[in-house]
């Protein structure tokens, strides 16, 4: 490495991560600094009275090729299981149940046989939501006055009622972009569309993490940025950032580090105060960005209630449910299934015991089996900015890597990467700022990155049907 072209990247999550590597291999003598006393972001794991436990249902899909190419990075290919074909089980309370899901056709027909089955709408309701696609599908996702309307009054225009938003498309939309399409922007909501279901029949294809967060992300991370000579400092709170001759100073916990070259690769608040000293009005633009919680419930069953690896709720509380035994560690016969809810900003105000009134009903009110089970745990875990709230307006707010000051680089599913809140995003982000701080430090970046990984299509142990 060359000792006088230094990089600090501030942040331990995926893009800090996919950011320190890149640098790495492009020569730069690089520091990582996270402030948690391990790696991974907002997508990491914890033991819980001997379970072990995601802080939220991170899924990605086949079209997320960066974050892919990432876990191959970290030699974690083998912990994640991508579907063969797209299905995503629909319950709702009184129906039976129904999927979506992609057939032989090429796109956008592959969705067309699961869509005339749909038992969640009408038939009338299935006539208007597809003439709806087929005017998504002419929309350009390029164009910047998508981001002044929401998703919610687009659809509206085009004949889709408050029913078959939560029916159909909100499906689709509120785990994507942590909103419901009434909030969310057009824009990102036509990019969500087209890019996993539009474009390649095999794109919308779900990706799950079969073993514990920690396991595929922060601890093979660890190891890889070892390997790779990145120096890093776990539990160093990076309070202040200024530019000094040359480059910037860090600081922090009385220390003062100094770099060339600083990639920002925290929380949009967090970077927000960082950034307030060097570039205040980027601060201000930054942190103008919004935010949008997400809580997870935690319920572990005496017996198996649910044979779906996950399934969506739709006209009940539920809205995803994804089974965690396998991952969970429970004893043998009991079920853990893990309910997550996005854009929960009403869900984040209750008190567990008022979430376990609402939602263990509506439990039972989907998964029959459940009726008879005993409930052997029920716990809740929240992430109050979880994501930046996907409103409209958000583009104009959204900064790529680069900055108005020389040496200093933005990561974050935050930044304009042109994806939502997501891991693709986020790793993206990562790749996009070490690019530019090599350009700018005249290193000559790595060769091309990990190919592609062919990943499984079998279900990871314990996962059902």
């Amino acid at each position: 490495m060359s000792g006088g072209r230094r990089v600090i990247v501030i942040g331990g999550g995926l893009a800090g991560i996919a950011a320190a590597l890149d640098c790495a291999a492009g020569r730069a003598n690089v520091t990582l600094l996270e402030v948690r006393p391990r790696l991974g972001g907002a997508a990491y794991s914890f033991e819980r009275e001997g379970m072990q436990v995601d802080n939220g249902q991170h899924v990605f899909m086949r079209c997320c090729v960066a974050y892919r190419r990432l876990l191959a990075r970290l030699g974690s290919e083998r912990s994640v299981f991508l579907q063969p074909r797209l299905r995503v089980p629909v319950l709702s309370p009184g129906s039976a149940p129904s999927a979506l899901a992609r057939g032989a056709l090429p796109a956008p027909l592959h969705m067309a046989g699961s869509f005339l089955r749909y038992r969640h709408l009408t038939a009338a309701q299935r006539l208007r939501a597809a003439r709806a696609a087929l005017a998504l599908a002419r929309l350009d996702p390029d164009d910047a006055a998508l981001d002044e309307v929401s998703f919610g009054q687009w659809l509206e225009r085009h004949g889709q009622d408050r029913d078959a938003v939560e029916a159909f498309w909100d499906v689709i939309v509120r785990p994507t972009l942590n909103a419901q399409a009434s909030e969310a922007s057009l824009a990102l909501g036509v990019f969500v569309f087209h890019t996993a279901l539009l474009a390649n029949a095999d794109a919308g294809d779900i990706g799950f993490h079969a073993a514990p967060l920690s396991d595929t992300i922060g601890e093979p991370a660890r190891r890889a940025l070892s390997d790779a000579g990145v120096d890093v400092l776990l539990g160093w709170r990076a309070e202040g950032l200024e530019r000094e001759a040359g480059g910037y100073l860090v600081r922090g916990g009385g220390e003062e580090l100094g770099a060339q070259a600083v990639i920002v690769a925290v929380p949009h608040a967090r970077a927000a105060a960082l950034l307030g000293g060097p570039a205040p009005e980027l601060a201000r633009r930054v942190g103008a960005l919004g935010s949008s919680p997400i809580v997870n419930l935690h319920v572990v069953y005496d017996r198996r209630v649910c044979e779906e690896p996950f399934a969506a709720g739709v006209r009940t509380p539920v809205q995803y449910i994804v089974d965690r035994t396998a991952a969970g560690g429970v004893p043998a016969g009991h079920q853990y299934l893990a309910i997550s809810l996005s854009g929960a900003a009403r869900e984040m105000q209750m008190s567990v015991p008022a979430l376990r009134e609402a939602f263990l009903p509506a439990l039972r009110a989907l998964l029959p089996r459940a009726r008879e089970a005993r409930v052997e745990r029920f716990f809740v875990t929240r992430e109050h900015a979880a994501t930046f709230l996907a409103a409209p307006g958000t583009a104009a707010l959204r900064p790529g890597a680069r900055t108005p000051l020389p040496g200093l680089l933005l990561a974050g599913a935050w930044t304009r990467t042109g994806w939502p809140a997501t891991l693709e995003g986020a790793v993206l982000s990562g790749h996009a700022a070490a690019a530019a701080a090599l350009e700018q430090l005249q290193l000559t970046p790595a060769g091309a990155r990990a190919a592609e990984p062919a990943l499984s299509g079998a279900p990871p142990p314990g996962a059902g049907a």
